[in-house]
């Protein structure tokens, strides 16, 4: 463990300045361009990147208070509800598994099934190499669920949002997101070209208002948000966002990747869990890498999109198709996803009752509404590490979200629940983070002030 040096401290206190506007390296001075002539050979060095020097101030300031990084971690099997991480057995909160299908023996003989028939990979873009029927199953299924005429899968979860938006707007459109939606969405907008304005969360007022007053300058415009948001575990407001899409006559676009599996009685997603017919959203994304136990991305909608997508969107034309044991072993989730709603009470059960025992021991867990996805807030980065740290010591695996992904008011735990997790397991586990939050922060504080003096 070394000690901070004098320029890690002066970083510091930049860093801490700089929060919340725009880092050292983007506020570079730019009163003048260089010469044609001057030497560049040093922006060569990638230690010239912007964030780089903050991102390794960061680790030594980390290592100086006796922190380790909490993430890259080696699970050394599949992680459910348990997983083995340095040969120890542990409590498991880190991952997306909601129904526990990933360990299911009917989802893995059916990737293993594919693999037989068609090989681990399709080699090549569907556009011009072809497609395997088990694409289409997915995808009719995918489809049949959101009650929508056709549906296209994507390699990538990511892709498919950025990709999506990316070819349906240009620079005389306009998107309108959440201020909480994922980073693809906001990629998306940017690959677009189109204007791009965020709304403040849930905030109904507030995006009615902006349509009101700059809709009439725009030919097309997007409203996106998510049915449940990974951060915090709250839904958005369907019914108002359906009802202000047609009255300002938009298209409405919903990030569902979190919301299949775990919203509604049978979790069919944002959809069931307010009653309403999916018909009203124009475009459906989710992901198959949370309760479908797979790996990519999907849009659902009419079939005039989906063709015109499969021959626009680059995500989709210039990247090789989803591995056919992917697609197999999502379609059979899907299937079991239909057949099981006892998993979907389980996991509603799980969920509420770490929201009702966390809120007993004065956690703060945010605007969780306990389905799946249940943030304790810590209030700083250090204390959400140094809590991760020590919970890690004591046999749970849960991840901390840190500035810069947030703000860093908002640092937290992130716990996510799944149908397998134990009710016990849930009642043993809230004493401990109440415990060790308390302890975290006592020691986070001294080994700051420590730092910051270089002692």
């Amino acid at each position: 463990m070394r000690r901070l040096s004098e320029e890690d401290r002066q970083l510091i206190g930049r860093v801490v300045q700089a929060r919340g506007r725009k880092s050292e390296g983007e506020r570079a001075d730019n009163t003048g361009r260089a010469s044609k002539s001057a030497d560049r050979s040093a922006l060569l060095d990638f230690k010239t990147l912007p964030g780089f020097a903050e991102q390794n101030m960061l680790r030594s300031a980390a290592s100086a208070m006796g922190l380790r990084d909490p993430y890259f971690l080696v699970h050394e099997g599949d992680a459910g509800a348990e997983t083995i991480i340095d040969g120890r057995r542990m409590a498991n909160f880190s991952s997306y598994d909601y129904l526990g299908f990933n360990r299911h023996p009917a989802v893995r003989e059916a990737a293993k099934a594919a693999i037989e028939r068609y090989g681990v990979s399709p080699s090549a873009s569907r556009l011009v190499a072809g497609e395997r029927p088990i694409h289409r199953a997915l995808e009719r299924a995918l489809a049949d669920h959101y009650r929508q005429e056709a549906c296209l899968t994507y390699v990538s979860g990511h892709a498919a949002n950025v990709a999506t938006i990316g070819a349906l707007l240009g620079p005389r459109d306009l998107i309108l997101h959440d201020a909480l939606a994922h980073n693809s969405i906001v990629m998306g907008g940017l690959l677009s070209q189109a204007e791009r304005r965020a709304f403040a969360h849930n905030d109904m007022a507030g995006l009615d208002a902006i349509l009101t007053e700059i809709r009439g300058q725009y030919e097309r415009v997007l409203i996106v948000a998510e049915g449940l948001y990974s951060m915090d575990g709250d839904v958005c407001d369907l019914p108002t966002l359906t009802a202000l899409k047609h009255r300002h006559q938009a298209w409405l676009m919903i990030d569902d990747a979190h919301g299949l599996g775990t919203l509604g009685a049978r979790g069919g997603g944002v959809f069931e869990h307010f009653d309403m017919d999916p018909h009203g959203v124009d475009i459906w994304m989710g992901t198959l890498s949370k309760t479908l136990a797979g790996c990519g991305g999907y849009i659902a909608g009419p079939a005039t999109l989906i063709e015109y997508l499969k021959r626009t969107a680059g995500g989709f034309v210039y990247s090789v198709a989803m591995p056919p044991a992917i697609a197999a072993a999502a379609l059979e989730a899907l299937d079991l996803l239909h057949s099981q709603p006892e998993r979907v009470q389980r996991l509603r059960a799980n969920a509420q009752a770490f929201v009702e025992a966390a809120r007993r021991a004065g956690l703060d867990t945010g605007a969780s509404i306990g389905a799946s996805v249940v943030p304790v807030m810590t209030g700083s980065s250090v204390r959400a590490v140094a809590l991760s740290q020590r919970l890690f010591d004591r046999g749970i695996n849960v991840q901390p979200i840190i500035y810069p992904a947030i703000p860093e008011r908002l640092a937290r735990l992130r716990f996510f629940l799944s149908s397998e997790h134990r009710l016990e397991q849930i009642e043993a586990v809230i004493p401990v983070v109440a415990a060790e939050l308390e302890a975290a922060s006592a020691v986070s504080l001294t080994n700051m002030a420590r730092s910051a003096s270089g002692s």
